[in-house]
């Protein structure tokens, strides 16, 4: 007959996981795009989106938290299946260039839904300029018309270039056209992208640089009930990405062109407060990214059909960017593990951690316990 003792010897012993956490700053960060390049982020990034959206049903989903103040809004955005959770602090506050800080501002967290262990700590300010250009060239893959090569890019401030980059690397966009009430911004844009190849040409309004595009960007900023594009301004075959309508009272597209065309949204329930959508009635008719990717619903049907792809950045975005970039961190021997969480040889002593040197685990509550963690 087994004894207890010889019973509970028998057991298999079960490896801790470790706590630690990968840091990612922002100058590591930095490091790390310079490493891969920023195309080739933004197509792996993509890549990962793709995969993602394709699993829908397999997350947890919801729009995000927001707390809106008078000067911008700040947002929490989270999401998990049954292996990984993630989520991003992120604002919005147009008002900051004035101050020296970023219009957006961002980190988050990738974490093992098995432990909820955090697993990386991220910046997300370049991450989301990166993500949220990346999504707007996978939408552009299956809406615009195959031929495109002329992108009008309305709006010209700190997301233009990785908007601009992506076009040119996932869809072939060949010139760009470019408009926004602050020159400065223009000049800067095209100071940054004098090495891409593109052929690019300033115009001297939304009118002016429409014509002739392909596809339409609007990536404004300001938080206010915009009309920057204008029914008149829309040709047969467009595809419209519009970005900078992303918050309860902001938009950018009249509400007439959203009648003129398919309308294809990421959630349909966080769209409907935040895009341009917002304008419409509730039971206004649109089709959600991932049930075209699925093959479940139509994107463009017609060479004249206009498409409009009402971007709001979603939660599930922000999961497979960062897949990917822990994934490069790892690969390129990037970051800084952090001890983010305590780590105890007693998990049920927390206070015990408080009792001992720094670095030192604590194992348990008698003497003999603190000395032999102490001797460790």
């Amino acid at each position: 007959m087994t004894t207890s003792a010889t019973a509970s010897s028998a057991m298999p012993r079960v490896a801790k996981p470790s706590v630690v956490t990968l840091y990612l700053s922002a100058p590591e960060m930095v490091r790390l795009i310079r490493a891969k390049g920023v195309a080739a982020c933004i197509a792996g990034i993509a890549d990962n989106i793709r995969a993602d959206f394709l699993r829908w049903p397999d997350f947890d989903k919801s729009a995000r938290v927001a707390n809106h103040s008078e000067n911008g809004v700040i947002e929490l955005m989270p999401i998990a299946d049954d292996t990984l959770y993630s989520f991003k602090y992120v604002n919005g506050h147009p008002k900051n260039t004035r101050i020296g800080l970023s219009t957006v501002m961002a980190f988050g967290v990738l974490a093992d839904v098995a432990t909820g262990i955090p697993l990386l700590l991220s910046e997300l300010t370049l991450t989301t300029a990166l993500r949220t250009a990346a999504t707007s060239a996978l939408a552009a893959q299956l809406l615009a018309r195959p031929n495109s090569r002329v992108l009008a890019l309305i709006g010209n401030g700190a997301q233009s270039e990785f908007q601009a980059i992506a076009f040119q690397h996932l869809l072939g966009i060949e010139e760009l056209r470019l408009f926004d009430t602050d020159c400065a911004a223009s000049a800067k844009l095209v100071a940054n992208l004098k090495d891409t190849g593109l052929k690019i040409t300033l115009c001297t309004s939304t009118f002016d640089a429409v014509q002739g595009a392909d596809i339409v960007t609007t990536i404004t900023a300001d938080k206010t009930n915009a009309t920057i594009l204008t029914p008149d301004m829309v040709r047969p075959g467009m595809h419209i990405n519009g970005v900078g309508g992303d918050c309860p009272g902001k938009t950018e597209l009249h509400a007439d062109i959203l009648h003129q065309g398919s309308v294809f949204v990421e959630f349909t329930p966080q769209t409907r407060v935040e895009g341009d959508i917002q304008q419409m009635p509730a039971d206004f008719a649109v089709t959600e990214l991932w049930q075209v990717l699925a093959g479940q619903r139509p994107g463009r049907q017609h060479p004249d059909e206009v498409t409009v792809f009402d971007s709001v950045g979603f939660a599930l975005e922000d999961y497979s960017a960062l897949r990917f970039m822990h994934a490069a961190a790892n690969e390129l021997g990037l970051g800084e593990h952090i001890a983010l969480i305590p780590e105890m040889l007693d998990p049920k002593n927390l206070f015990g951690a408080l009792l001992v040197n720094d670095g030192q685990k604590f194992a348990g509550t008698t003497p003999t316990h603190r000395v032999l963690a102490l001797a460790q």
